[in-house]
């Protein structure tokens, strides 16, 4: 699986393609800014791009522009965006049309080395990657009759993992009980909640996210 890393900080871009080396993964590029990553990405496109939301000149959003750019040249491409902090504003933006090979974690999400690996093979894949802190901002947005007050305690731990990108396989695993067991669940939060039983990872993921955006 080839990679394309766009990171300011070369001791940070040196960590994660050391990370990704010895996990099995081939670095094809490692870019310090914006520029760098579309001139490598015209001649040789990697499986997915792992990209610092804010890179040079202005380190604001240089990095969730470009990956946007990116994203709707190459859209067989993964896209995965690493942030310092939490901004619903542009991480809703990432996601705004589509949740199909695209992520947005928390840089301490790294330092979890195998759920990191496991998020950049699942957006490569075309799946998604929703950093859980990220997924519990959004759950704790109150609104007036809030339909998620509907849902069992059981049923929160599941579309929190479900919305963060999990498969139903791996909602299972993470929460120990059986595949069909999940899907019931599933079957009953997009009941409550009133969202369509879509088909793809990455669609259900969408739409739990831009209803618990409101």
């Amino acid at each position: 699986m080839r990679v394309a890393l766009a990171e300011d900080s070369v001791l940070l871009r040196e960590g994660l393609a050391r990370l990704l080396t010895d996990a099995g993964f081939e670095v094809i590029a490692r870019c310090g800014d914006a520029d760098q990553l579309r001139s490598h990405l015209k001649a040789d496109l990697p499986d997915v791009i792992v990209v610092d939301i804010r890179l040079p000149p202005t380190h604001t959003d240089e990095g969730l522009r470009a990956a946007i750019e990116l994203r709707t040249a190459y859209p067989e491409m993964g896209v995965l965006v690493l942030s310092q902090y939490v901004e619903l504003g542009l991480a809703m933006k990432l996601l705004a049309d589509s949740a199909d090979g695209v992520g947005y974690l928390l840089k301490d999400r790294i330092s979890d080395v195998p759920e990191f690996l496991a998020a950049v093979r699942r957006v490569a894949a075309g799946g998604s990657a929703i950093d859980p802190i990220i997924v519990s901002t959004l759950l704790s947005r109150r609104r007036r009759d809030d339909p998620l007050e509907r849902l069992t305690p059981r049923e929160r731990e599941v579309l929190e993992l479900m919305a963060a990108g999990n498969s139903n396989q791996g909602i299972a695993d993470r929460l120990v009980i059986t595949l069909r067991a999940v899907e019931k669940y599933v079957s009953s939060i997009f009941g409550k909640l009133g969202l369509p039983a879509t088909g793809s990872e990455s669609r259900r993921v969408l739409a739990v996210l831009l209803f618990l955006r409101g």
